[in-house]
């Protein structure tokens, strides 16, 4: 069975969106290596006009999805062993490690929010999981589905059909991935670096993990400190001593 993305959302007409080009929109459209579902959250309201949200109790700005609408919609679906995603800005962060874990599931079911936020009622009783993609607010989940959904079917095989690039890629290993040149050799005055010139496999694999160590360590501090306490717990481990002996 293909991987499967099922979008909950008020504007189903904004996807595919980007999902729909390039080796992932062919993955889906011709390969049927993975597929892409949308429903529409406003054809469950009980209102007869249509209204999914409500003022948000206790008072203050903006609406609220209704947690009987999202329910109902919800319901409509398949779960399979699908995880429920909702897209949040006070979610947990997305990491290149949750989503390997999304993508070797049957799919995942992502709820796209709208207004000041989706009653947490739903959320709780559902088992959502709110989830991130960065420190920003966005005015929907949408956008933000589409980076989910894109970041699991690259890793689903045979959609981008170079297995072996992907552990090369930032964030594989806890690392920003390294600089990348191409011709001409030179552009604008600068060269490409002569060690990705020389032929020495070697001396090219040591050049790549020198610059992914530098990147992150000046790009993310964060990255570089974990990563510098993995390192320090493998070698614990390998010694038999404890962490800071």
């Amino acid at each position: 069975m293909s991987f499967t993305a099922t979008v909950l959302t008020m504007f189903p007409e904004a996807f595919p969106g980007p999902l729909g080009v390039s080796l992932i929109g062919t993955a889906w459209r011709e390969q049927d290596l993975w597929q892409l579902e949308t429903v529409d959250i406003r054809g469950f309201s009980k209102d007869k006009r249509g209204f999914l949200d409500d003022t948000p109790a206790g008072g203050g700005p903006g609406q609220v999805m209704k947690a009987d609408v999202i329910a109902a919609a919800l319901d409509s679906v398949e779960i399979a062993g699908r995880p429920l995603l909702c897209m949040s800005a006070r979610g947990r962060p997305l990491t290149q490690a949750r989503v390997s874990d999304w993508a070797a599931t049957p799919g995942i079911i992502v709820l796209c929010g709208r207004f000041e936020g989706v009653d947490q009622r739903v959320l709780d009783a559902r088992g959502f999981e709110e989830v991130s993609v960065g420190d920003a607010v966005l005015a929907g989940g949408e956008a933000a589905a589409m980076v989910v959904i894109e970041a699991c079917v690259r890793l689903v095989p045979g959609v981008l059909g170079q297995a072996a690039s992907l552990h090369e890629e930032s964030f594989e290993d806890g690392l920003l991935e390294h600089p990348q040149f191409t011709r001409p050799r030179t552009f604008e005055g600068l060269d490409i670096p002569e060690v990705l010139l020389s032929g020495d496999h070697g001396k090219v694999a040591a050049w790549r993990q020198a610059m992914r160590e530098t990147t992150t360590r000046e790009r993310r501090p964060d990255l570089w400190d974990r990563h510098l306490a993995n390192q320090q717990a493998k070698g614990a481990r390998k010694t038999g001593k404890p962490k800071g002996d």
